[in-house]
């Protein structure tokens, strides 16, 4: 069966931003959006720019994007909910959200208790005794190959764990309970550890 992906892009969305918003922030800025804001992001980029605003990158982003920004630049994120905004709390010291006309910074306690709850994860993960792998079977999120070798590598080591493959093609962290596994090495978008504390990435596991 083939799959025709069309872009659902927000249109005649106007927003004007205040002198006192912008003055929230730094004088660069990566800017990250999500494909529906778009066109939002090239018009906000205007208008920073017009306000003295630099924008040092701008980048469309998924939940599970990994950016790039090698200097650490604050982010202003143009989308709307918190999936994406939960994944970039991770991979930059300040974080801006854009909410209607306003721009609000992300409190440093909110992307604190984030990190430990990652930190949890991985802590549950290395006393574990029983590993669930998580596989997605959707296009693009499908990574079997590193899950078998994942299961390969925790069987080898010298204390052993037992590691189960787990594939769907939409993943319910809700029936986890119906499983008698002590951590969850997720290999699909990485959005979803962001849902649990019991879920770990796979890229963590090799920092």
């Amino acid at each position: 069966m083939k799959i025709l992906y069309i872009p659902a892009v927000q249109k005649n969305l106007e927003i004007r931003l205040e002198k006192n918003q912008v003055a929230k922030l730094p004088k660069k800025i990566f800017l990250a959006y999500s494909i529906q804001y778009r066109d939002l992001a090239d018009n906000i980029a205007e208008q920073l720019k017009q306000q003295g605003i630099k924008i040092q990158k701008k980048q469309q982003v998924l939940g599970c994007s990994k950016i790039l920004n090698k200097n650490n630049l604050p982010i202003l994120l143009i989308s709307t909910g918190r999936f994406h905004a939960d994944n970039l709390m991770l991979q930059t010291p300040i974080l801006y959200v854009l909410e209607e006309n306003r721009i609000i910074r992300i409190p440093q306690a909110e992307i604190d208790s984030l990190k430990a709850r990652k930190q949890t994860a991985l802590i549950k993960f290395l006393k574990a005794e029983k590993i669930g792998i998580l596989v997605s079977t959707k296009p693009g999120q499908e990574k079997l190959n590193k899950a078998l070798k994942l299961k390969k590598h925790l069987e080898n080591q010298k204390s052993p764990k037992q590691a189960y493959i787990f594939m769907s093609n939409n993943i319910d962290i809700r029936q986890f309970e119906n499983f008698n596994i002590d951590s969850w090495v997720n290999t699909a978008c990485k959005g979803l550890a962001m849902d649990s504390p019991d879920i770990i990435n796979i890229e963590d596991l090799r920092k």
